[in-house]
């Protein structure tokens, strides 16, 4: 589609909106591209001022099946004329329970599974460590370095970095403890990470005081470094032989990003806990806590529950999203973008961004580049990264950072993009390095 003005707001600019954003925000939230969405289609946006962006971050990894998509717009408008909201604690409704059944089936491993559903990512965090520690009657929870899993007090506590998400948040939560998540590309082994977790054992918490252990099989904001199948492998058996319960965070990689329906299946394991978001409900707020039957089932009736958690409209969405992912075989399609994108990421790396490009990594289209200094992995490059990020950005290119230097430049671009837009959004990124590299 061209540059023409699409959604063109005549009496609003990125300029004027920000100026009424400053007055009427708190500072605090997050405000990246400068650019205010007027309209939105598959993997494309447009913004007030009619100017055009190919989407390679799709709302941080919320449209897997991208914008507007058909089918789920329709399946929205449908619910929308039958009714809005009723608490499903009060008055019950289909479509929640066949998205369930259609979670208990996609998730991991052959244990029957139940689904309880709540409004977002953090929500299905804080109930997974709130049920293991009812169940197993125990308190400590060990999550990860570099681990992201959202920003309530509790998730906060969880995720592995400190600016700016625990900066004068504290005290935190109680009993939860880091362990190191393996980096092969900074010199960070499995073995050394297994050693670092024993170490917790013995000298911070009794391995019989653990309820959970939380990790993301790739983890996100951490720079998109997925974890060894047998890292995984490893911590499921020290949790079978200890009595813990292992919950796989997949809020960010799961929903097809990986190739799989949830990054776990790559290494054969079943999680106990499955947590579930972002790109479910393309986009409406929704997020799933999937279970082993068994454990859901030990909290008491009352023990869950959410006002607005698994609202219809944004059941019916998921429920097209599910449809989506299925008859378009976005599992597939998510490999071979991702291939796409390592293939010119590593042209750039051994051209003209040799040096610079410390690192190109993924698992299926969940993609990042790793920028560093002079090809040293202990040199962090945020500044090249946020150069180029703008550059594209003024090309018409939108992207987003992560890594604890925000030294990553990661993609997470919707999985119903063709190859020509795929093509395009990758020469526009080239252009950018170049233009960046020679600023």
């Amino acid at each position: 589609m061209s540059n023409d003005a699409y959604g063109k707001n005549e009496f609003a600019s990125n300029e004027s909106l920000k100026a009424r954003r400053d007055l009427a925000l708190p500072i605090g939230l997050p405000s990246k591209s400068g650019i205010y969405a007027a309209r939105a289609e598959g993997a494309e946006l447009w913004d007030v001022e009619g100017k055009r962006y190919i989407d390679f971050i799709g709302g941080i990894g919320v449209l897997n099946v991208g914008h507007r998509h058909p089918k789920v717009v329709e399946a929205i408008k449908g619910q929308v004329d039958s009714f809005l909201h009723t608490c499903f604690g009060i008055a019950q409704y289909e479509n929640y329970v066949e998205l369930a059944e259609r979670l208990n089936t996609l998730a991991p491993g052959s244990t029957p599974k139940k689904t309880a559903l709540f409004n977002a990512g953090a929500e299905a965090v804080e109930n997974a460590v709130k049920f293991s520690r009812r169940i197993t009657g125990r308190p400590g929870v060990i999550a990860f370095e570099g681990a992201f899993h959202g920003r309530t007090l509790l998730t906060t506590t969880l995720t592995g970095k400190s600016k700016p998400y625990k900066i004068g948040f504290g005290p935190l939560v109680p009993a939860i403890f880091h362990a190191p998540y393996p980096d092969a590309y900074h010199g960070v082994s499995m073995e050394s990470c297994l050693a670092g977790l024993d170490l917790i054992f013995k000298a911070q918490i009794p391995v019989e005081e653990i309820a959970a252990m939380i990790i993301e099989p790739v983890q996100g904001e951490g720079g998109f470094n997925p974890a060894p199948p047998e890292f995984l492998r490893a911590l499921r058996k020290i949790c079978d032989d200890n009595g813990i319960l292992l919950i796989a965070d997949e809020i960010q990689s799961g929903m097809g990003r990986t190739g799989k329906m949830f990054a776990f299946e790559h290494a054969g394991v079943e999680p106990d806990f499955l947590c579930i978001a972002k790109s479910i409900a393309a986009g409406l707020p929704l997020s799933a806590l999937t279970g082993k039957a068994e454990l859901m089932d030990k909290i008491a009736p009352g023990g869950m529950g959410s006002t607005y958690g698994g609202n219809p409209v944004a059941c019916a969405a998921a429920l097209a999203v599910l449809d989506v992912i299925e008859e378009e075989g976005l599992l597939e399609r998510a490999e071979v973008i991702g291939a796409r994108i390592e293939a010119r990421w590593r042209d750039l790396q051994a051209g003209v961004a040799k040096g610079v490009f410390g690192d190109v990594r993924r698992a299926g289209a969940m993609a990042a580049v790793e920028l560093v200094k002079d090809g040293d992995a202990g040199a962090p490059n945020g500044e090249m990264a946020g150069k180029i990020l703008a550059e594209a950005r003024d090309r018409g290119l939108i992207m987003t950072t992560a890594g604890a230097n925000a030294q990553c430049l990661r993609s997470l671009v919707p999985l119903v993009i063709t190859d020509e837009l795929l093509d395009e959004g990758l020469d526009i990124f080239a252009a950018a390095t170049e233009a960046a590299l020679e600023s």
